[in-house]
């Protein structure tokens, strides 16, 4: 038996050598990363490096303030977050400032969720009182979401986001408001809203969500008027007569037969 040592044959190979760790340690590595890009400033570094080179925006429209990001608003900010430094990696001088919406009925729903809580309503309270615990929860929400955006990598203005809460902000948005009054651009009408009759609140399109269930369903017949040229030509084209003495119908089939009242035409 030989009382050789093994032979290392790793050794016996010329292979080049690195100084990167074996494994990314993620856990470590990417929050010290992120500390070294704020204790730098990298991102005003990048600004003044981009001065007086041509302009890409992005405009970006705020998430609510209302909870901590989940996977939707992640790949939002992450795909914008891409578009923007790609830009500015092409040479242009595209800033980012993040915002935040805070109004709107998802802020006032997980408000009212907590009063529940504690056994109260969103009517136990007065408006203001109401309005503030909603600023007050706005407030605590976006704080918790700008410090997650900034642990996923995405450079901006972080500390100045523009706030729809913010009284400078209402404030511009009002004297835009009173400069499209002046200009003629805002008129007063009625058009039809979708409205909620547990929040008292006007809905907009996207926070409407139709609820699956099973609904009756009739078939009706309406009969071809004949009192145009075209719909003579068409009984003459279907039954080759117009004067055929026989009707011409056509089957509908709905499942809101509530609506059949107000039908026009088909």
């Amino acid at each position: 038996m030989s009382t050789q040592a093994p032979l290392d044959l790793k050794k016996t190979i010329n292979l080049p050598k690195t100084g990167f760790a074996q494994k990314a340690n993620l856990a470590q590595s990417e929050p010290a990363r992120l500390k070294r890009w704020t204790e730098a400033g990298l991102y005003e570094l990048i600004r003044r490096s981009r001065q007086g080179r041509e302009r890409f925006i992005l405009h970006d429209g705020p998430p609510y303030a209302n909870a901590d990001i989940h996977l939707g608003t992640a790949m939002n900010k992450i795909l914008k977050d891409i578009v923007v430094k790609s830009r500015t990696m092409l040479g242009y001088d595209s800033p980012y400032v993040p915002g935040y919406d805070c109004h709107g009925l998802p802020i006032e729903q997980h408000v009212e969720r907590a009063l529940d809580k504690k056994g109260k309503k969103k009517s136990d309270l007065s408006t203001e009182s109401f309005r503030r615990a909603c600023r007050e929860h706005a407030a605590a929400a976006l704080k918790g979401q700008t410090r997650d955006f900034q642990r996923l990598g995405i450079l901006g203005l972080w500390e100045d986001p523009y706030l729809t809460m913010s009284n400078h902000y209402e404030a511009e948005t009002a004297r835009l408001f009173g400069l499209f009054v002046e200009r003629g651009y805002v008129y007063k009408g009625a058009r039809p809203v979708y409205w909620c009759i547990h929040d008292q609140t006007a809905l907009a399109e996207a926070e409407v969500e139709y609820r699956e269930h099973t609904s009756p369903s009739v078939y009706v017949k309406f009969p071809l008027s004949e009192d145009s040229v075209e719909a003579k030509a068409f009984k003459r084209e279907l039954l080759g007569d117009e004067d055929d003495p026989r009707k011409v119908y056509f089957l509908i089939w709905t499942t809101t037969p509530w609506t059949l009242p107000a039908n026009l035409g088909i």
